[in-house]
């Protein structure tokens, strides 16, 4: 029996749901069905109607209809974002009801009064893509209404939509102000309402206060009894990595760069709690809550963004929510000149910091801005390089060692080029694949840095950590401490510290800085675990040390350093079985691994603590 033929025709299709529905249903359930019915009843379905669309079904929280007229269709979803920006004047800010609208031209299926298909598959995810109480529409319906009415129209470009191949080009009908009127449409009133809010939003930007914003939607709240870690005593932030919107993956290093920067601008404030780039990274691509974020890291405000880089222009977008309360307290779009990124960075990150601490210090907002290329291609080399040197082989390390030179040969007065230069070297002679001669050049790279910019203390920490592995070890102490003075929140500078401490046989003073370590980093790297490990073992917490030890190897089987320490610890348990076996395995990753060369000649230990160390490997079998 043949198959009936599939009927399809070209249609406009219009998607909408209500923003945050999941939580006005918690809230009152019954109150939220009528509200919905009521605005379905006596607005949405007479305005469709009035245009000559129909609706095809209503989705719980939502609705799908279809115009034969793209026009009729975006006029449509205007007199209804605008009634309904009226109707939410007088709700309280928990019981507003916005909508997202998406419309899309395309082809569609047909099954009697259903209709389905790539075109409303289309439309669902611009719906998805609008803000609260706001209309995003493909390019093929932007072409349809060009010159035709009267709406501006923002370019959102190619974006990446769950379950479409193809990257949907989106346009976004831009907004008048803070009430929700969209431009060149918008009733006289509506319009005066608009200069209104702006006037006063104005106002309370120049007092630096920012309030809710009621056209944004809100995000389930985190749950106190959820959290992680206790809040801190102070305003505490976690800087999400900036989405790449240019529909280029090999752009990604662009967007993180610039986050990994807003993350140390912000975090030089004394006044702030700010988590490290390792623990905001790992959420990178992934789909995740806010509120769960806020309760996983343990913090109170989380700021997600975007940037989208074409040619020279720059396109950054960011939002800061109070987690605790699932409230946006303000968003901000800056369309700038690639030349002007550096003002971004500085206008944000302050903006940032302002916010959440009322009465933060000029010196603080002073030190954010750190110094600038002459060329922005430095800047773009070191983002680069930095991208390489997290890859974890040799090869890609290689390549970052040649472009921070790129940027030193670019820019020679740019102190972060130097930085990055300085850490190839010195990671190249920790890992033995280079010898004194790399250890030189992180010298000369870290004191370069340091002196071309004062208040960098990613160079301060470098030069600690190059002094250490040259024995200076009080020098490095010094340098590192800088390094905490203009950076309070940057985790890697205490794990820093507490590993110079340890070579120092200090062990004690090192747990401490390792625990603030861990908390300003929640998913911290297991290299972490083998310092906390090794300062419980110098301090014959041998116990402790095993345990901490053990996580080391169970999170990074091949660590060898982890191994370098858990045979002594259990061979001081007086455990000779678990010593040997994990002796073996220790010369099984490392075969030359000895104590003349890889300990005596290569660790940069104090002697009382360089005789402990060499005491415990004998004990667990390591040989001469």
């Amino acid at each position: 029996m043949a198959e009936g033929r599939v009927h399809r025709r070209l249609a406009a299709i219009l998607a909408a749901d209500v923003v945050g529905y999941s939580r006005l249903m918690e809230a009152n359930e019954a109150d939220t069905r009528a509200r919905f019915n009521a605005h379905l009843g006596n607005l949405i379905e007479p305005a469709i109607a009035h245009r000559e669309g129909r609706i095809v079904k209503t989705l719980g929280d939502g609705l799908l209809a279809e115009f034969a007229s793209v026009v009729d269709a975006v006029q449509c979803a205007v007199e209804i974002q605008t009634e309904m920006a009226k109707r939410n004047l007088d709700e309280a800010r928990d019981r507003r009801m916005d909508f997202r609208i998406g419309i899309n031209l395309g082809d569609i299926i047909v099954e009697g009064d259903d209709i389905h298909g790539d075109g409303v598959n289309v439309a669902a995810r611009l719906e998805g893509l609008a803000e609260p109480g706001g209309i995003c529409m493909s390019r093929a319906a932007r072409d349809q209404v060009r010159d035709k009415l009267g709406y501006e129209l923002e370019d959102m470009g190619e974006v990446e939509v769950k379950n479409i191949s193809r990257p949907v080009h989106a346009f976004r009908v831009l907004r008048d102000g803070a009430t929700g009127s969209l431009a060149g449409n918008a009733p006289v009133a509506g319009r005066w309402r608009a200069l209104v809010a702006l006037f006063a939003a104005a106002i309370v930007t120049a007092a630096g206060l920012w309030w809710w914003q009621p056209w944004r939607e809100t995000v389930d709240a985190a749950r106190p009894d959820r959290f992680a870690h206790a809040l801190p005593d102070r305003p505490s932030v976690a800087i999400m990595p900036f989405a790449n919107l240019s529909g280029d993956p090999k752009q990604d290093y662009f967007a993180d760069g610039f986050t990994e920067d807003v993350i140390t601008n912000v975090a030089q404030s004394k006044e702030l709690f700010v988590i490290a780039r390792n623990s905001t990274f790992t959420y990178k691509g992934r789909a995740v809550k806010v509120g769960t974020i806020a309760e996983e890291l343990g913090v109170r405000y989380v700021l997600e963004g975007s940037m989208r880089r074409i040619g020279e222009t720059v396109r950054i977008t960011a939002q800061l929510i109070d987690a605790t309360r699932g409230t946006h307290v303000w968003a901000k779009k800056y369309d700038e000149p690639i030349g002007k990124l550096f003002d971004v960075q500085d206008e944000l990150s302050r903006q940032i910091a302002a916010t959440l601490v009322t009465n933060i210090q000029a010196a603080d907002l002073a030190k954010a801005s750190q110094k600038r290329p002459k060329d922005l291609s430095a800047y773009d080399y070191v983002l680069q390089a930095r991208a390489r040197w997290d890859v974890p082989n040799r090869d890609a390390k290689a390549e970052a060692r040649a472009l921070a030179a790129r940027a030193v040969a670019i820019d020679p007065t740019y102190a972060p080029a130097y930085a990055i230069l300085g850490t190839t070297f010195n990671g190249a002679y920790i890992r033995q694949w280079e010898g004194p001669e790399a250890l030189e050049r992180a010298y000369e790279a870290a004191r370069k840095a340091v002196e071309l910019d004062p208040l960098s203390s990613v160079a301060h920490e470098l030069l600690g950590r190059v002094l250490l592995r040259r024995k200076q070890h009080n020098a490095a102490v010094v340098a590192i401490e800088r390094a905490i003075a203009l950076n309070p929140n940057r985790a890697d500078h205490y794990a820093s510290l507490a590993d110079v401490l340890t070579f120092a046989d200090r062990p004690d003073e090192a747990i401490e800085l390792l625990r603030k370590a861990m908390r300003l980093d929640p998913f911290y790297p297991s290299r972490h675990d083998m310092y906390l490990g090794r300062a419980y073992y110098f301090s014959k917490q041998f116990d402790k040390a095993a345990t901490q030890l053990e996580t080391c190897a169970a999170r990074g089987p091949k660590f060898v350093p982890c191994y370098m320490f858990l045979a002594p610890a259990y061979a001081a348990l007086d455990r000779p079985a678990d010593a040997d076996r994990t002796t073996a395995t220790l010369l099984e990753l490392a075969p030359q691994f000895s104590i003349p060369t890889s300990v005596e000649g290569h660790l940069p230990f104090v002697p009382s603590a360089m005789r402990f160390y060499v005491d415990g490997l004998r004990k667990a079998g390591v040989s001469e």
